[in-house]
């Protein structure tokens, strides 16, 4: 097995280059595509699951620790692992692939809002919506629970993982405090992330892109 490569080492590897220009490239066409989608969905008739939690609790207004934990934790965790191309590559991947994930979850599983719900209007995602007013039917499933999940994954193993597992367990409680999900939303947003990991995985293992002989 070859040591962990260093930037320079998976740079200098055309598989590598190649991958992270198609993640590149992937990316900037899902973020073209989002808003499109987004107007497509919310012009269509969605369905109210069952919901045995939210009536017992809130709704309260929880964006600002919501924003602090997940924005902070995924600071954290990208530089804990700043120095490791091929898990920032992985990490990218499964990032792409949920969303893509979800696109299609959301297509095929159309969820009307929580009637009580406080918008939860994310600085960053908000670019993607089709208007200026809050999109509430990106439901199904959690995406800022999705994505801290991918962060816990992401994390080098020890504290930094334990912390980031915390976070998104303390995330996945504040967008139901403040209903802006559905239970079902966020329960369906652990597995979806851990198969997004795996395909990730298992994509850059068929190319090659891993530690070890002849490979990145």
């Amino acid at each position: 097995m070859m040591p962990r490569p260093d930037w320079r080492t998976a740079i200098a590897h055309p598989r590598f280059r190649w991958a992270l220009a198609m993640a590149m490239v992937a990316g900037v066409l899902v973020i073209a595509g989002l808003p499109v989608f987004f107007r497509w969905v919310g012009s269509r008739q969605g369905a109210f699951p069952p919901e045995p939690l939210l009536p017992r609790i809130g709704p309260w207004d929880a964006s600002a620790p919501t924003f602090t934990v997940l924005y902070g934790t995924l600071l954290l965790v990208v530089f804990s692992i700043a120095g490791r191309p091929l898990l920032v590559l992985r990490g990218l991947f499964a990032y792409l692939l949920m969303v893509v994930l979800r696109m299609l979850s959301m297509a095929l599983i159309i969820l009307e809002p929580p009637p009580d719900i406080i918008p939860l209007v994310d600085p960053v995602t908000a670019i993607f919506y089709p208007d200026n007013t809050p999109f509430l039917k990106d439901l199904f499933f959690s995406g800022h629970t999705a994505t801290l999940v991918l962060v816990a994954l992401v994390a080098p193993r020890g504290p930094v993982r334990w912390l980031a597992s915390l976070a998104a367990l303390a995330v996945a409680a504040l967008v139901l405090v403040q209903h802006v999900h559905w239970t079902v939303d966020v329960l369906a947003a652990i597995p979806a992330a851990l198969l997004a990991w795996w395909l990730a995985g298992a994509l850059l293992r068929r190319w090659g892109l891993r530690p070890g002989p002849g490979a990145v």
